[in-house]
C-alpha cells in the first residue's frame, strides 16, 4: 500500500525532496505529487542574475526535468496554485477547480521578495503591481528584462546594498551596464559588514564601475519613461536616480500564508520540530525558506538565537535530503523506524561570500567589537567571573590597494571575520572559522598568506568545504576530476559541487587545472 505525499511548491529545494524519493517512488511505496506555480519545473533560481547579465542559460539552470519526473511516475502539475489546505478532509483546492487529497503534505513554497512601500507601487505585499521596467529579479521574465537592459547597455538602478543586489549590480555593469546602487545605510552590506570592511567595499565597488549612493531613503518610482515604463527613483531629499530599470533587492519574505490560512502556528516562518514537522500537525511539515525550525521546548540548545530561515540554498537542500530519509521510512518501515533516525543537524553559523569578478569578500559570525572594546564574554560553563574570557579583535587594513581583514576571538577561537580583497586568508579564516579552531597566536601569520611569495594555491587543503551549498570538499572533487570530470558542468553533475550559488565555480575550475596540469607536468 503506498503512501500519499503531496509536495506544495516546485523550486530547488523541492527538487531535492523529490530526487530523494524517488528510489520509494520506483518501489511503489510512495505515490508522490509536486504541484509548481510557475509553468517550468524547478530550477536555480539563485543564479537568475547570472541568467539576466547573459552568462548562463536557462537550460544551464535547470534543475529538475518535468517530463523524466513523470515517466518515473511522479505526478508533476505545472502553473498551478493551491487555494486552500482543508487539514479535518486532508484534501487541498487546487486554482484550477480540482481537489488532491494527501496523507502527508510538505508545505516548499519558498519565499517572496519584499516589495518597499513606494509611491509607484501598489504596496499590498502579496500581489505587488510593478511598473514597467520595476522588477525584483525572482523569476526568469525577471531575468529576461534585466538582459534586455543590459543587452542595450542602458541605466540599471539596484535598490538594496545585500550581498545579492551587489552581485547583480557588479555583474551588470562587467557586462556593459550603467549601474546605480541605492540602500539606507552608511555602506553596502550594513547587515553583515563592520565600518572598515564597509569602506574598503565601495571604494571597490566604485572600481568596478559601479556607482553608490549611501544614506539614501527611497520614496516613490517615476515611470515616465517610453510606454509609462521606470524613468527615475526619487529620494526623500528631493534628489532623484535615473535609470531604465529598477531591480528591487530589498530582501525576501517566507511565504506562509498558506499553512497560516489554514491555522498552523507560524512566526517568521512555518514553525517546525526538528523532524520537520509543524506544530500539532505531524503529517504536515515544512522545508526551505519557509520554514522556521523551532521546537518550542524552552530548554532547547539548538532552539536558542536565530531559528528564522537563512535565505540560503544549502540548509534547504539538507533539511530536503533528510526529510526525503524520514518520509521513506515512515511509508516502508512505520512510524517506530522514522522516528529512531537522528533528527535533521543543526546547520553551522553561515558563511557570506560575495560572488564577483574582482572582488573577493567573506563574511562570518558577529563582527560587532572594535579593537578597543573590552568585552567579557558570557561563560558557557559558568566560570567565575575572573576567568570569563574577553574578546579580542585584531584588524589590518590597506585602504589604497582595496585590502582589509578583521579577525573577532573568544579565547582564540575564531568567533567572526571579515575580509576584502584577501582571498587566501579569507579561505584560511572561513575553513578556521566553520572547525571552530584557534588561530595562530601571531595573527599575522594569516595575511602573509596573500603576499607576493605565497605560491598559488597555498592553503588549499583537499578536505576543505568548496561547495558550501552542496556541502562538497576539495577531496571529493579532486576524485570526480580524477575519475574524468573535465569541466564544471562535469563535476556538478558527479558531486552536485557548483549547483547552489555557483560562488564556487572558480575553485572547481582551479583544481580542475591544477590537476591536468599536474598531468602534463608528469
Amino acid at each position: 500500500m503506498s503512501e500519499r505525499v503531496v509536495v506544495v511548491g516546485f523550486g530547488p529545494v523541492a527538487a531535492r525532496l523529490v530526487e530523494g524519493l524517488l528510489p520509494a517512488v520506483r518501489r511503489g511505496s510512495v505515490n508522490l505529487m509536486v504541484l509548481g506555480q510557475e509553468t517550468e519545473a524547478a530550477y536555480n533560481r539563485v543564479m537568475v542574475a547570472e541568467l539576466g547579465v547573459g552568462r548562463s542559460t536557462a537550460e544551464a539552470l535547470a534543475i529538475a526535468d518535468a517530463a523524466e519526473l513523470i515517466a518515473e511516475g511522479v505526478d508533476v502539475r505545472l502553473g498551478v496554485t493551491v487555494k486552500r489546505v482543508d487539514r479535518a478532509r486532508q484534501r487541498l483546492v487546487l486554482s484550477d477547480g480540482s481537489t488532491e487529497g494527501y496523507e502527508r503534505l510538505v508545505f516548499a513554497t519558498g519565499a517572496r521578495p519584499v516589495i518597499p512601500n513606494l509611491t509607484g507601487i501598489n504596496p499590498d505585499p502579496a500581489h505587488p503591481v510593478l511598473p514597467a521596467g520595476v522588477t525584483a529579479l525572482r523569476d526568469l521574465r525577471d531575468a529576461a528584462m534585466l538582459h534586455r537592459a543590459v543587452t542595450a547597455r542602458q541605466r540599471v538602478v539596484v535598490l538594496g546594498g545585500g550581498v545579492l543586489g551587489l552581485e547583480t549590480a557588479l555583474a551588470a555593469a562587467e557586462e556593459g551596464a550603467q549601474t546605480t546602487v541605492v540602500h539606507s545605510g552608511p555602506h553596502p552590506m550594513g547587515r553583515n559588514i563592520d565600518r572598515g570592511g564597509g569602506a574598503v567595499l565601495n571604494a571597490a565597488l566604485r572600481t568596478a564601475g559601479v556607482s553608490v549612493v549611501s544614506n539614501a531613503r527611497s520614496t516613490a518610482v517615476e515611470h515616465n519613461g517610453p510606454d509609462g515604463n521606470f524613468s527615475a527613483l526619487l529620494l526623500d531629499d528631493g534628489s532623484r536616480i535615473e535609470g531604465d530599470l529598477l531591480l528591487l533587492s530589498c530582501g525576501v519574505r517566507p511565504r506562509i500564508e498558506l499553512a497560516e490560512g489554514c491555522g498552523l502556528p507560524v512566526a517568521a516562518g512555518i514553525l517546525v520540530d526538528h523532524r520537520l514537522r509543524t506544530h500539532h500537525e505531524p503529517h504536515m511539515f515544512a522545508i526551505g525558506d519557509c520554514a522556521e525550525v523551532r521546537c518550542g521546548s524552552s530548554g532547547c540548545p539548538d532552539c536558542k538565537g536565530a531559528t528564522a530561515p537563512s535565505g540560503l540554498v544549502g540548509p534547504g537542500w539538507r533539511q530536503a535530503e533528510w526529510l526525503a530519509g524520514y518520509l521513506e521510512a515512515l511509508a516502508e518501515d512505520g512510524q517506530e523506524a522514522a522516528d529512531s533516525l537522528p533528527p535533521l543537524a543543526k546547520e553551522p553559523p553561515g558563511v557570506v561570500v560575495l560572488k564577483a569578478r574582482g572582488i573577493n569578500l567573506a563574511v562570518a559570525g558577529d563582527n560587532s567589537a572594535e579593537p578597543w572594546d573590552d568585552i567579557l564574554c558570557p561563560s558557557p560553563d559558568g566560570l567565575p567571573h575572573d576567568r570569563l574570557q574577553h574578546r579580542e579583535v585584531a584588524q589590518w587594513a590597506d585602504p589604497g590597494h582595496g585590502r582589509y581583514v578583521k579577525m573577532t576571538t573568544r579565547g582564540g577561537v575564531l568567533q567572526g571575520l571579515v575580509s576584502v580583497g584577501m582571498p587566501r586568508t579569507a579561505a584560511e579564516l572561513v575553513v578556521l572559522f566553520e572547525r571552530g579552531a584557534e588561530l595562530p597566536a601571531d595573527r599575522s601569520l594569516l595575511l602573509r598568506l596573500d603576499g607576493t611569495d605565497q605560491p598559488a594555491g597555498a592553503n588549499n587543503d583537499p578536505a576543505r568545504t568548496v561547495c558550501r551549498c552542496a556541502g562538497v570538499s576539495g577531496a571529493a572533487i579532486e576524485e570526480s576530476v580524477a575519475s574524468g570530470c573535465s569541466s564544471v558542468p562535469e563535476v556538478s553533475k558527479a558531486t552536485r559541487a557548483g549547483t547552489g550559488c555557483g560562488g564556487c565555480h572558480e575553485d572547481i575550475k582551479g583544481i580542475i587545472e591544477k590537476h591536468f596540469q599536474g598531468a602534463v607536468a608528469a
